[in-house]
């Protein structure tokens, strides 16, 4: 028996095991897998259109009797600074000429939008169980709005400050996401790296603070760190990198290799890559010009500029320029199938706390 049954109970699952909501990484497969396993599958919405999200909603719902998270972004949206953009494409021309890009050709701009109305209104329609929210939470309006509409809600909060924060403005649940995690920093009330904690810190003082259930999140992808999150008292983890090779996953075969090459010491938090910071398996990039850089333009921005130069490298089997977002224990993620990979965390969890026993 799990010792804290508060998330099991409240989101209606099998096991306390959230898959994390990875952007470009999955679509409702890796959801639905992991909800069949016993878990919480999450669908990514903030880089894509509340049409497609619908449609992915409803393929889950013809698959499997169970719960889903949907995934929003609430970071404040900031202009495109004509300025910052150009230095930036300086700052990358060798790569452009490299490649033979021209600078100077239109580019697509960056998705990676904030809940808004018409996703509010897609939660209204299609009544998900959960809803998660990363960069803290959308404006009261909207979020009375998705209670009102049943949806249970989590979010995101990486230090002490940010998770009362949460507590009394309206979740239900904290995920506290450690420094090693994989993907972007849930940051919202702080803005220096360097001085985010880690899981095994960040867990227990959130779970001291406030009396919701919490989720721990970061460096968790196997049954010991799922027996070390309850020891430290948290009621439930949300686990990432180590569905990233699974079958489910839609990272192409150069993107699964580096991550199956990867170790304890290849992962580094980055603002190249978005203009926020943000955990991956270092690339060229990255070790060329970041892995922080001033000149990086802020999110989503930055990415605009590496669209060309990843889709051109991808082509030659090459991750250069690809956003291999990816935690510290990337090294210990497999390639089971995930609703299996799921039965296997919490059996394996279980066993190990119950020899945590005196």
């Amino acid at each position: 028996m799990w010792p804290d049954r508060r998330l099991i109970d409240l989101l209606k699952i099998e096991a306390p095991i959230v898959q994390a909501p990875m952007a470009g990484a999955h679509d409702q497969a890796l959801a639905i897998a992991v909800a069949q396993g016993g878990g919480l599958g999450s669908l990514p919405c903030a880089m894509i259109s509340a049409d497609k999200a619908r449609e992915q909603i409803q393929v889950f719902r013809q698959q499997v009797p169970a719960p889903v998270n949907l995934n929003f972004f609430c970071h404040t949206p900031v202009e495109a600074d004509a300025a910052s953009e150009d230095r930036w494409r300086k700052r990358l021309g060798a790569y452009y000429s490299e490649h033979g890009i021209d600078p100077a050709a239109p580019i697509n701009a960056a998705n990676r939008a904030p809940f808004d109305e018409v996703m509010c209104a897609l939660v209204e329609e299609v009544k998900p169980e959960v809803v998660s929210f990363h960069f803290g939470l959308p404006p009261q309006p909207l979020l009375q709005r998705v209670k009102a509409a049943g949806a249970i809600v989590l979010a995101s909060a990486t230090i002490v400050r940010e998770a009362i924060w949460l507590a009394q403005n309206g979740a239900d649940v904290i995920i506290a996401q450690g420094a090693d995690g994989g993907g972007h920093r849930g940051m919202f009330l702080a803005d220096d790296i360097a001085t985010q904690p880690g899981t095994m810190s960040l867990v227990p003082q959130v779970v001291d603070a406030v009396k919701l259930p919490v989720i721990a999140a970061g460096g968790i992808a196997d049954g010991r760190g799922i027996a070390a999150a309850f020891a430290l008292g948290a009621a439930g983890v949300q686990i990432g990198t180590a569905y990233l090779r699974t079958p489910e996953s839609t990272l192409a075969a150069p993107n699964r290799a580096a991550l199956k090459a990867a170790s304890d010491e290849t992962t580094v938090i980055t603002n190249v890559m978005t203009g926020r910071p943000a955990r991956g398996v270092i690339n060229r990039v990255m070790r060329e010009v970041g892995p922080v850089s001033p000149d990086a333009p802020a999110f989503p921005h930055a990415a605009t500029a590496l669209g060309p130069l990843k889709a051109a490298a991808e082509k030659g089997g090459k991750t250069d320029f690809s956003n291999l977002w990816a935690g510290q224990a990337v090294h210990l993620g497999g390639e089971l199938p995930a609703a299996e990979l799921t039965r296997k965390l919490a059996k394996d969890g279980l066993e190990r706390m119950a020899g945590l026993k005196p």
